[in-house]
Parts: structure tokens; sequence; C-alpha cells
């Protein structure tokens, strides 16, 4: 029988966990901060996972830390953690984990090679793995509702507009030009970026990951793979280090 692993991700936006029989994926389940303890208590009455991993960038409640350490053999992962590649950012206590997990998915799936995984959600985060299996650091900058309430909060004029809605490449009023500013300025930054990490290191992999990265997949130039579980695969990846 194959062992079952718990993946939990606490981000800024939403909290989801994910289930391993092996080596493979089988459930994702996403829940609110005040549903998270019941649920993680469910999830560990149902699967009976032996080890479970934590990647949280917000405050949580520390009965759900008690409860896995409880349960499973329990990783939380932050700066101290064993990770599967050297960690050569130039202030690793200020790394968000989730972007330790991205780099842990990628020289998982690409090993040994030069790489970028680009997370698009709150912020945009590029993260890029030389070949050499070092993580090199990358780039932040604003997601999607960062730049629409930006341009709202620190205007006066400005109104706030919904990600959603007609997107030409020329505004022709103040919502579609915001529209087209935020989300055209978005994949065109994309584009760039890989642009430029191929220049400076030449033909490299490239995965787009994050809640809002199937909205951009149709909009890029490049070639990119999109998987939306990527960040779990890494927690897998660190968990799996322990046994």
């Amino acid at each position: 029988m194959l062992p079952v692993s718990l993946c939990l991700d606490f981000g800024n936006t939403t909290l989801k966990a994910a289930v391993f029989t092996g080596d493979k994926m089988t459930d994702r389940i996403e829940f609110t901060a005040t549903e998270a303890l019941a649920t993680i208590a469910d999830i560990i009455n149902t699967y009976k996972p032996e080890k479970s991993i934590l990647s949280s960038v917000v405050h949580h409640d520390r009965q759900i830390e008690n409860l896995l350490y409880t349960a499973t053999r329990f990783i939380l992962l932050d700066k101290n953690t064993r990770l599967p590649f050297l960690n050569a950012y130039g202030s690793p206590e200020t790394l968000g984990n989730d972007r330790l997990a991205l780099v842990a998915a990628l020289g998982k799936q690409f090993p040994r090679q030069d790489s970028v995984v680009i997370s698009i959600g709150t912020c945009i985060t590029y993260n890029f793995l030389a070949k050499n299996n070092a993580f090199r650091g990358g780039a932040i900058s604003p997601g999607i509702n960062l730049r629409l309430r930006s341009m709202y909060e620190f205007t006066d004029r400005l109104p706030l507009i919904q990600r959603d809605g007609h997107l030409p490449m020329l505004g022709y009023d103040t919502d579609t030009s915001i529209r087209s500013g935020a989300i055209n300025g978005i994949a065109a930054e994309i584009d760039g970026m890989l642009n430029n990490f191929t220049e400076q290191y030449g033909t490299i992999n490239a995965v787009l990951t994050g809640g809002d990265s199937p909205f951009f997949e149709s909009r890029l130039k490049s070639k990119i793979f999109v998987d939306t579980n990527f960040l779990f695969k890494g927690l897998y990846a660190i968990l799996d280090q322990y046994n």
C-alpha cells in the first residue's frame, strides 16, 4: 500500500491542501482560515497521512501545527528546512516559503537544467534555479488585483474595476484602458523577463503557476508550461527527503 502524504499551502488569498498517494497528487481541497482546523482534522481522519508539510506566508492557528505534529510526521517549512537544492539567496530569512517550494518543484521536474518558475497570485514571483542546482533568486512584482487596486487607491479619479471584462490592446474608455494596462502589461512583463533569462542563460525551462496562471496562458508569446499544482509538487519533493 502506497504511503499517503499531506501538503498544505497557506497563501495570502486562499488556504489549500493536497493529498499525495505515493508521489501522485490524488486530492486537492481549498478552505478558509476559520475552516482550517476542522478541515485538516477531517482530511487526517479520512486519508490518514503518514507525513505532512505546511508552507504558510500568513499567520495561522497554532493548533493546526499541534494537530499535525500529533497525527503525522510533520515538517513546518522555514529557513531551517532541509532543501533539495542549494539556496544561494542573499537574505534567506526574508524568502517566502512558497518560493522555496516552487524551486524544489523545478529541481524535481528539470534536474540540473536552467529553469524558471513564475507564480501569479497576489504578487508575481520569478524564481530561477541554475543547472548547478543553486537557487539564484529572481524578481517580485504586483499581481493583477494589486495593480488594479493601487491605481484606484493612489489616484483621485481612477475607478476600481474588475479583472474580467473587455480587454482590447487600445483601451477605448477609462475602464478598458486600466484593464489593458494591468493585464496586457503583465503579459508583456512576463514575456520580457523570459526573453531576458534566455538572452543571459540560453535555453531554459519555464513554468507558469499560481491562481491567475490560467488567465495568462493564452496571452503569452513565450513558450511556457502551465501547472497550477506546481507548488504542491515542490512541497512533496521537500517532504519526500524525510523518511
